[in-house]
């Protein structure tokens, strides 16, 4: 039995490896300026890697001091134009604040990677009083967006990416879901309902944008071995997440391998006008059947207006 148990992991992990897409683009970014939210580690920190190593202008954001990072890619790269700066997605206002110091001191925005993540359990809210899962995984990002929109359309053509899941197909959103008020919930139905409201927000931007030459697409980057799972579980200790992370520990994607959706997303060249899209390993993939109700989009991009505090004039 355990030789058979044996068997099948080694095959998923072959599996795993073999779909694993890869990003072949060769484009130059010289003269770009990229965001990347969350490039500390993980996923972001290739991502951020990757973009340096092209000649790309990155800038670094997390909750935490990424000196070190940027120290790295600059060591590893030969590219100085790097820089790092904090913002703490849990407050709308450090959101507000951080897109000011962007707006008044970069001259262009070529890609905004919308990559940070977490995972909590239980009614957590943040001083905005928004859930903390929802707000740093889909909140915090969408106002980023919209406050940056007019230098993005400065810089088009520019790419908008935001980060989901598959666990967007695992989840049926309500209204009520959008900032959950009762006990009972847990972990994975905040993470997927993020995740979910992550690829409509791609999905309205790329609609509404469109004809700027700015383009919007959202992807699932893979399970990762990454440090949201350790985070996770040493703030919730929870089976759930424990399991999630060993399963990932085993069958996931190194977050070099991971990142390639993301940095196929920020670079290739034949995607340059595709818009609205949801992809995986580098293929277009398609989206969770609630992307494909008009009410319910509508509903979710107003919602997220509100609790923003966006004034609701189209835009």
């Amino acid at each position: 039995m355990l030789l058979v148990v044996l068997y099948i992991i080694i095959f998923l992990f072959v599996i795993s490896k073999i779909t694993c897409g890869w990003c072949y683009s060769k484009a130059c970014l010289i003269g770009k300026t990229a965001i990347i939210t969350g490039g500390n580690s993980g996923i972001g920190y290739q991502t951020a890697l990757s973009l340096a190593s092209r000649g790309c202008r990155v800038i670094i954001v997390d909750k935490d001091d990424s000196s070190d990072a940027r120290s790295t890619i600059i060591k590893e790269t030969d590219n100085p134009n790097i820089v790092s700066k904090i913002l703490d997605l849990q407050s709308l206002k450090s959101v507000r604040a951080f897109a000011q110091n962007i707006i008044e001191t970069e001259p262009r925005l070529d890609i905004l990677i919308n990559n940070a993540g977490t995972g909590t359990s239980g009614l957590q809210y943040t001083e905005d009083g928004l859930h903390k899962t929802m707000q740093v995984n889909y909140y915090s990002h969408f106002l980023l967006t919209h406050l940056l929109l007019d230098l993005l359309k400065k810089s088009a053509p520019s790419r908008i990416i935001f980060t989901s899941s598959l666990a967007a197909f695992l989840t049926k959103l309500k209204l009520e879901d959008l900032n959950p008020s009762e006990e009972g919930s847990f972990l994975a139905n905040f993470y997927a309902n993020s995740k979910l409201c992550a690829i409509i927000a791609a999905n309205e931007f790329a609609a509404k944008l469109r004809g700027t030459g700015v383009t919007a697409n959202s992807l699932h980057p893979g399970g990762a071995r990454s440090r949201i799972y350790i985070k996770s579980f040493a703030e919730e200790k929870s089976f759930l997440v424990f399991l999630a992370g060993s399963l990932a520990l085993i069958f996931g994607k190194s977050c070099e391998e991971a990142a390639q959706t993301t940095i196929y997303l920020a670079c290739a060249k034949e995607i340059e006008n595709v818009s609205g899209q949801f992809f995986i390993d580098c293929i277009k993939f398609v989206q969770p059947l609630q992307t494909h109700s008009k009410e319910l989009c509508k509903k979710v991009w107003d919602t997220s207006m509100k609790f923003t505090g966006i004034e609701n004039s189209g835009s």
